[in-house]
């Protein structure tokens, strides 16, 4: 957040490790906290964005003139206003802020309006003419790869953004060496995040100095300022970014978004400051949700469970433009590694573009389906092998310290742990294959990042800065352009610099995401702040506490080494009686210097940053997470609806830094897996979006929401902040496999596409059933 936040605590407790409530926890349920759409607009115009009728259409003419006669419309701009394609991979921009030429995607904005009131603008929008040629649309793989299909982009031939072939080991040895081997393909929804905020921004331009000044509610400041900068032909120190108060993100966030460029455009354009708040319609149709994705999977297995190899091909629907797309294709191969021993692993993905908005990063981005098809497939292995699940597991654990076979280092590794407990806490083994019809038990393992390795932008500069100020008041200012967007990086941060000094929690403010004011970081994705920011901070607590040391030294008269740190207090070692304050010890460091300001940052040593093939920068991590789940579920014999009775989850997050905050991401992460396993799926008819709204897309609510009991596992990272590492995403690629198991345990039938919808599970058991009735029949023919 971007306004100064006092925190509390009790003196002499510790910061780190203990539940600490979220610093920002108080404005947000008091109504004081102030989200984009909150911000004084009494005089803002009011920007409303004209969009597409058609899915893919060559722009003829763009007719603005009587929009632009309207009374009370200040600005109307076109394409023509940018010329600059964005996106957040400098290899990948292509889409422009308004389209030029073409458009690709039903609602992809045309033009936008600047006007007095809301009235005014959105009359303004229906006097807007837009003449096309209409080009075929294609809203799927199938069609877009089609022989004569035209290509969305002269440069990507086949509308194929990103192709990737990469293997690991023997894979034709590996499959001669099993005893089993299983093939199966697993079709995964579309999704997206549906974020409680809808999309705000709230841009200002200064005529006199040529500045623009943008509030947005990214996840991603720096990446927005670039964009901004390179899209308004400005230099970036003209421009300025700051993130208020986010209702959360998921990943929706993490690259520039098209209404943040507008928002500029149109403030430039009429020489002031515009207010764009998006529908909850608009906010799906800006989507950068979660692609459909088709995997096909062969897994080669022993006859004592032990993995011999794997065969993975993964097909995403991407939507109209790049986006986070190469990322994303390459995460889904990459992490079939580093959570089980597998010697042999060969990946074919492949990102089609297709007539529909945008794909992009969501929560356990590019890893979450993959993992879904490989743990029901295991699981389909272990049935017909006679072998439990986590037999199956256990057989495949990896020995940490280890670099897999991709060239990820695996340092610090909960997931046995993860598996014990979950399967003692569920009653696994006393309850397994023994409940009452229609109930089942299900069980699936994953894991994620803690932060990527190398940055999307690779400018030799640090992964994260943190800046602490010290001044005559003895309190002590945490700057950092870290987003908190609700996961309490922002109180991790004050946790970790108040561990470090010792000081009153009284003494600690965070002032996060203005870049006028606070240090550079890369932003809120891939759960990277904890480990990375929560370094930098580290070391900057250290590098002050070092120039406090020396100060009390010199006050005490002694040698630094036999100064000891008390926090609120300083004194010679052993000595009692010898105690000097806080204060007079900030009095001391300051003389001859006045304010002291103080950096911390970190960067991922390059044994980290994996191999050298093609595409070998993402995946590689510092740290990674893992996780454990077992969920028990009652499927109605009548209406075939799934109940989720239970959740029990373990997840290894190297150490609690705060367990408050990392259950509570856990707990967010199954609710998350729950949606995407029983009801979530974005709907399109002819590239309009037919369930666009909070009703229709269906989320799971507090109803269907079961209990979830969360385990901490804590294998403490040699290389994380105190040990810790990820805590927010890696649940979650578990949670979804989890549920199908269950369901498979409890009708026998096996579900190869989510979500797990009534209407599915029905067909499905209809077709066993008509399948069983036949079998009789042929045998006696």
């Amino acid at each position: 957040m971007n306004d100064a936040t006092p925190l509390r605590g009790k003196p002499g407790q510790p910061m780190v490790g203990r539940r600490a409530p979220l610093i920002d926890g108080i404005e947000k349920v008091s109504g004081r906290a102030k989200y984009t759409a909150d911000l004084e607009h009494t005089d803002a115009l009011v920007g409303r964005i004209y969009r597409s009728p058609y899915s893919h259409a060559r722009i003829l003419n763009v007719d603005v003139s009587k929009a632009r006669q309207l009374p009370g419309v200040i600005a109307v701009i076109t394409g023509e206003a940018c010329d600059k394609p964005y996106g957040i991979l400098p290899i990948a921009q292509n889409e422009y802020p308004l389209a030029r030429d073409r458009v690709r995607y039903r609602g992809e904005p045309v033009a936008a309006v600047a006007a007095v009131d809301i009235a005014t603008a959105e009359a303004a929008l229906r006097l807007i003419h837009m003449e096309v040629e209409e080009l075929p649309a294609y809203y799927d793989v199938d069609s877009s790869r089609a022989p004569g299909a035209v290509n969305l982009h002269d440069d990507r031939p086949g509308n194929l953004e990103r192709e990737v072939h990469h293997e690991f080991g023997d894979v034709a040895a590996g499959f001669a060496a099993a005893d089993l081997v299983r093939e199966e393909t697993f079709e995964c929804a579309e999704v997206t995040h549906m974020h409680m905020e809808p999309h705000a921004a709230l841009a200002e331009y200064d005529v006199e100095r040529d500045r623009i000044t943008l509030h947005s509610v990214t996840q991603v400041p720096f990446y927005v300022h670039l964009r901004i900068a390179r899209c308004l032909d400005l230099d970036e120190s003209k421009v300025r970014v700051i993130k208020p108060f986010i209702g959360g993100g998921f990943g929706a966030r993490t690259e520039t978004l098209n209404f943040e460029i507008i928002a500029c455009l149109l403030a430039r354009a009429a020489g002031g400051k515009v207010r764009m708040k998006l529908s909850r319609e608009e906010t799906f149709l800006t989507h950068r949700g979660r692609p459909h994705t088709r995997v096909k999977l062969k897994i080669g297995m022993t006859k004592q469970g032990k993995l011999t190899a794997c065969q993975c091909e993964a097909t995403q629907t991407g939507g109209a433009y790049g986006g986070y797309g190469i990322v994303t294709i390459l995460y889904a191969g990459a992490l079939l590694n580093a959570i089980y021993d597998i010697p042999a692993v060969q990946y074919d993905g492949f990102r089609v573009y297709a007539n529909r908005p945008t794909c992009g990063a969501m929560r356990g981005h590019g890893t979450v389906d993959v993992r879904h098809a490989f743990e029901c497939l295991l699981d389909t292995m272990a049935t017909e092998a006679g072998l439990d699940p986590f037999q199956v597991r256990r057989a495949n654990l990896l020995k940490a310290p280890v670099r897999t076979i991709n060239d990820m280092e695996v340092t610090s590794y909960g997931l046995p742990e993860c598996i014990d407990w979950v399967e003692e806490a569920s009653g696994w083994r006393q309850r397994k294959g023994k409940l009452p019809p229609g109930k089942g038990l299900g069980f699936a393992c994953s894991h994620y990042v803690s932060g990527a390795a190398k940055p999307v932008h690779w400018t030799g500069e640090p992964h994260a800065v943190v800046n602490l100020k010290l001044d005559f008041d003895g309190g002590i200012t945490i700057l950092t352009g870290a987003a908190d967007i609700g996961q309490g990086s922002s109180t991790i941060l004050a946790q970790v610099v108040g561990e470090v000094l010792g000081v009153d929690f009284d003494r600690l403010t965070v002032i996060a995401n203005d870049s006028r004011i606070t240090p550079k970081d890369n932003g809120s994705y891939s759960s990277r702040v904890t480990f990375m920011v929560g370094n930098a901070a580290l070391e900057a607590a250290q590098n002050l506490k070092a120039i406090l040391v020396s100060a009390a030294a010199r006050k005490l008269a002694v040698p630094t080494e036999e100064v000891e740190c008390l926090g609120e207090t300083y004194r010679i070692a052993g000595q009692q009686g010898s105690d000097i304050s806080f204060k007079e010890v900030v009095t001391e460091a300051l003389v001859d210097t006045g304010t002291l300001t103080v950096k911390g940052t970190f960067t991922v040593p390059k044994q980290f940053q994996g191999g050298k093939f093609h595409g070998a920068a993402v995946g590689p991590s510092m740290a990674y997470s893992y996780a454990a789940c077992v969920v028990e579920v009652t499927v109605d014999e009548v209406t075939a609806r799934v109940n989720v009775d239970k959740v029990w989850v373990a997840h290894d997050c190297g150490f609690a830094l705060n367990p408050l905050s990392v259950e509570g991401q856990v707990q967010g992460a199954v609710w998350m897996g729950l949606g995407q396993a029983l009801s979530e799926e974005t709907r399109f008819h002819e590239g309009l979006p037919l369930a666009a709204n909070m009703l229709d897309y269906r989320v799971p609510t507090i109803v269907e929401s079961p209990p979830i009991e969360v385990k901490i596992v804590e294998s403490i990272d040699p290389n994380g902040p105190f040990g810790a590492k990820e805590a927010s995403e890696g649940a979650l690629s578990s949670v979804i496999p989890a549920v199908a198991n269950a369901v498979y345990d409890a009708i026998k039938v096996r579900l190869l596409e989510t979500p797990l919808t009534p209407e599915r599970i029905m067909d499905a058991l209809v077709k066993e059933e008509r399948a069983k009735k036949r079998a009789p029949a042929a045998g006696g023919r």
